[in-house]
């Protein structure tokens, strides 16, 4: 009887970085309770934006401990996609994922930045503000779902499509639920200035990637 070569990959690196996000969630929850609640319901209520979107909403501990939750789980989600869908490069995984979460880091701080600058050009950060921390806070949502993902990607449904398929809907119902809540919270500001605002809101989106597209291609 020959013997056959079986690798196997650890899961001790996967564990430590959804026990680290836990631990930011954990955090999030001790020290700022009233706030932690109100997240927890923004799909159904949106006062934890309402609340939070003024005096520099973005610099605030809270967010960003739930930002950096929301950076760990999304770029360990798109690791284990590209595993199951068989796209992973011939590299370290470690490495793979680091690669994947100073990439998704890099993008969004970039992204944050050209927004607020739009912001700064047209003279209204103070309404650019709200709206990227609106954004941003619907993303962090949908975080907790992709790390529910992660764990029965990691240890019970094991490269499971159907569990990645069902993620990615859900985090699209939970981004959208907050893009139309968006255009509620701001109606005032769009109903004089349809064309004007979605414009406004598509350059918000659309100008980051173009010029982020445009870099990577130099």
């Amino acid at each position: 009887m020959n013997p056959i070569e079986k690798s196997i990959t650890s899961l001790d690196w996967m564990t430590l970085v959804l026990f680290s996000s836990l631990v930011l969630l954990a955090i999030g929850k001790y020290l700022y309770g009233a706030k932690f609640l109100n997240f927890i319901i923004l799909p159904f209520n949106d006062k934890y934006v309402l609340l939070n979107s003024k005096k520099g909403p973005l610099l605030n501990w809270f967010h960003i401990l739930m930002s950096l939750f929301q950076l760990l789980n999304l770029s360990l989600f798109i690791y284990l996609t590209l595993g199951v869908f068989q796209m992973m490069p011939s590299i370290d995984p470690i490495l793979v994922f680091f690669i994947i979460l100073g990439g998704l880091a890099l993008f969004e701080l970039i992204k944050m930045i050209l927004q607020a600058f739009t912001g700064f050009v047209f003279n209204n950060q103070e309404f650019i503000l709200g709206i990227i921390f609106s954004k941003t806070s619907y993303l962090n949502y949908s975080s907790l779902l992709i790390a529910l993902a992660n764990i029965l990607l990691i240890y019970v449904l094991i490269d499971s499509k159907a569990t990645i398929y069902g993620a990615i809907i859900l985090i699209i119902l939970i981004n959208g639920i907050g893009t139309i809540k968006l255009l509620k919270n701001y109606q005032k500001a769009m109903f004089p200035y349809f064309v004007y605002f979605i414009l406004y809101l598509c350059a918000l989106e659309i100008a980051p990637l173009v010029l982020i597209g445009s870099y990577l291609k130099v």
